[in-house]
C-alpha cells in the first residue's frame, strides 16, 4: 500500500478535538480494507454509530494518497493506511495519530515485478516504477537488501497507484512495484514475473484503521463504533456458507475482481479477524522490530520532518506502552485497548 510527498502539509490544521457527533472516514481499495465499503452499504456503519448516538460517514478514495493527505489534512477523522504511511505522512507531518484496528499484515499482496525476467538480480540497473516513498519503496529496499543491492542500483521513476497498471503495458516500464489488486491485474500479462514479495518480510506491512489521537481522546465512543463495525463485518466475511461467500462477492465487485480473484488476494493476507489475535499482535515485539526498521528508513529518505535530526525524531508509542524515539514528541500510537473490550465482548 502507499504513501508520499505530503511533507508540504506539515503544519496543516489539525482535526477540532472536542467532544462531537459527526464523524468522517476515508478508506480505499485494498483486499484488507474492502470490510469498510461493505459495512458501509450494508448497514453495519450505521448499526454502530447509533448505537453510540453518532454519525459516521465513510468515504471511499480512488487515490489512496490523496485519502491520507486529506486525513493529514483534518478533512478526516480516521483513515485505512499502513504503519508505515502512518508515520511518514500524519505523525511526520505533526498530527498525533493513533491505530485503533491493527486489520492485517501483507502476505504476499505487495510485490516487486519484472518484465521478462524470472530473477531479482535483474532489476539492477533499471527504471522501477512506484509509488515513492511508499511501502511499496520499503519493499523494493528490503528486496535490493537481499541480493546485496542497493538504490543506487536502480533508478526510482514515481508513479500513481492509479496509473500504474497501464504503465506496465507500455513499452519503456520494465519494473513496478505495487500491491493488490494492481498486483493481480499485472500478473495477468504473460511476460509479469513476480520476483519478490511481501511474505518474505512477514508482519512488515501492517494495514491498519487510525484516528486523530486527539478526537479518539475527546470521542472515545468513535473509537469503539469502528471496532465494532470492523469485527463485525469481518465475522459475517468469513462465516462459512452463502452469507459469507455473499459479503466477499460484494467486497470482490466493489474492488474490480470477482470471487476467485478476491480469495487469491486474501491468501496472501494475514487477516486479523478476531479481536484477541489483532491485540496480542499489536502488543507483540515483533511491532517494535519492525518499526525500528520502518523509521531508519524514513529518516534515511528524510520522510521524518525537515527538522529530523535522527530516527528518533518522531516517538511511537507501542502496544506495551513502550515508547521508540523522541517520549516528548510521540505522534504515532498502537492501541490495542479497543480490539481488547472487543475480544471480551464489552463494546
Amino acid at each position: 500500500m502507499v504513501a508520499a510527498s505530503v511533507l508540504a502539509l506539515v503544519g496543516a490544521a489539525p482535526v477540532e478535538a472536542a467532544p462531537k457527533k459527526d464523524f468522517k472516514v476515508a478508506w480505499s481499495i485494498y483486499v484488507g480494507w474492502m470490510p469498510w465499503g461493505y459495512a458501509a452499504d450494508t448497514g453495519i456503519v450505521k448499526k454502530w454509530a447509533d448505537k453510540y448516538g453518532i454519525t459516521i460517514e465513510v468515504k471511499q478514495f480512488n487515490d489512496y494518497v490523496e485519502s491520507v493527505n486529506q486525513y493529514t489534512a483534518g478533512a478526516f477523522d480516521a483513515v485505512t493506511i499502513t504503519n508505515m504511511d502512518a508515520l511518514s505522512i500524519p505523525a511526520a507531518g505533526g498530527v498525533d495519530t493513533t491505530a485503533v484496528v491493527m486489520g492485517d499484515f501483507s502476505n504476499g499482496n505487495d510485490a516487486v515485478i519484472l518484465k521478462g525476467k524470472p530473477d531479482l538480480a535483474a532489476i539492477k540497473g533499471q527504471k522501477v516504477n512506484l509509488v515513492e516513498f511508499s511501502v511499496s519503496h520499503y519493499l523494493l529496499a528490503r528486496a535490493l537488501e537481499s541480493r546485496h543491492l542497493a538504490e543506487k542500483d536502480i533508478k526510482v521513476v514515481n508513479t500513481s497507484d492509479a496509473d500504474l497498471a497501464a504503465a506496465y503495458k507500455t513499452p519503456d516500464v520494465t519494473a513496478v512495484v505495487t500491491w493488490n489488486p494492481i498486483v493481480s491485474e499485472i500478473l495477468a500479462a504473460p511476460d509479469a514475473k513476480k520476483v519478490f514479495d511481501s511474505s518474505e518480510i512477514p508482519g512488515e506491512i501492517m494495514d491498519l484503521m487510525v484516528v486523530n489521537t486527539a478526537v479518539v481522546k475527546d470521542n472515545p465512543n468513535f473509537a469503539k463504533a469502528l471496532v465494532g463495525i470492523w469485527y463485525e463485518t469481518l465475522a459475517r466475511m468469513t462465516a462459512a456458507g452463502e452469507g459469507g461467500k455473499a459479503a466477499k462477492e460484494a467486497m470482490a465487485k466493489a474492488s474490480g475482481t470477482d470471487l476467485a480473484g478476491f480469495d487469491s488476494q486474501l491468501a496472501s493476507t494475514r487477516l486479523f479477524d478476531k479481536a484477541s489475535d489483532a491485540a496480542a499482535f499489536t502488543r507483540s515485539a515483533a511491532v517494535g522490530t519492525t518499526m525500528d526498521r520502518v523509521r531508519k528508513f524514513l529518516f534515511d529518505k528524510a520522510l521524518l520532518g525537515k527538522d529530523a535530526k535522527s530516527a528518533d525524531a518522531v516517538g511511537i508509542e507501542l502496544g506495551d506502552k513502550t515508547v521508540l524515539g523522541d517520549k516528548a514528541n510521540v505522534k504515532l500510537r498502537f492501541d490495542a485497548s479497543y480490539m481488547d473490550e472487543a475480544a471480551k465482548g464489552k463494546l
